[in-house]
């Protein structure tokens, strides 16, 4: 997360807002914060819990549009909470092109994943997906007290 300035951040699979909380601590009134989240019902108890954040109720692969709507024209960083392990190859592909399009030159991807998945044929795609459209893949330590352990994987400079 950018520390100064005037961040927009995007939050993808915002689900019941963990990471929306985290998010708004961090920006502190800074910037611009749109969470989506496709479920109608998580959706309406992010806008109650988070009216600070922009609750978008869509398909996080429309994000191009969802953002030229907004007069949004990149995004300094994108946080997915989406299960990625979870997602077969052709919407995996569909959601990172609509994540990479919209971040900025120097912007960062942040996905959470779970170390059970590591091995799942569909975690190791969305790996080296991460590796084609980044210039940099960084993962964190795993983060032994969550339950199940995870960890986060840190992506840095979208590729053309």
């Amino acid at each position: 997360m950018p520390e100064r300035g005037e961040p927009v951040v995007v939050e993808l699979g915002a689900g019941t807002g963990p990471f929306t909380a985290e998010i708004q601590r961090r920006l502190g009134g800074r910037g611009r914060h749109l969470a989506v989240e496709i479920d109608p019902l998580l959706a309406q108890r992010l806008r109650h819990r988070h009216p600070e954040a922009e609750v978008i109720q869509r398909d996080a692969v429309h994000l191009r549009h969802l953002l030229d709507e907004r007069g949004i024209e990149s995004a300094d960083v994108v946080v997915s909470g989406l299960p990625w392990a979870l997602f077969p190859s052709a919407t995996q592909h569909q959601l990172m092109n609509a994540a990479a399009a919209v971040l900025a030159p120097a912007g960062a991807f942040t996905a959470f994943t779970y170390l059970h998945a590591v091995p799942l044929t569909p975690a190791r795609r969305f790996r080296e997906l991460l590796a084609n459209r980044f210039e940099e893949v960084v993962p964190s330590r795993t983060i032994w007290r969550n339950t199940p352990p995870a960890f986060v994987l840190h992506a840095r400079r979208p590729r053309p």
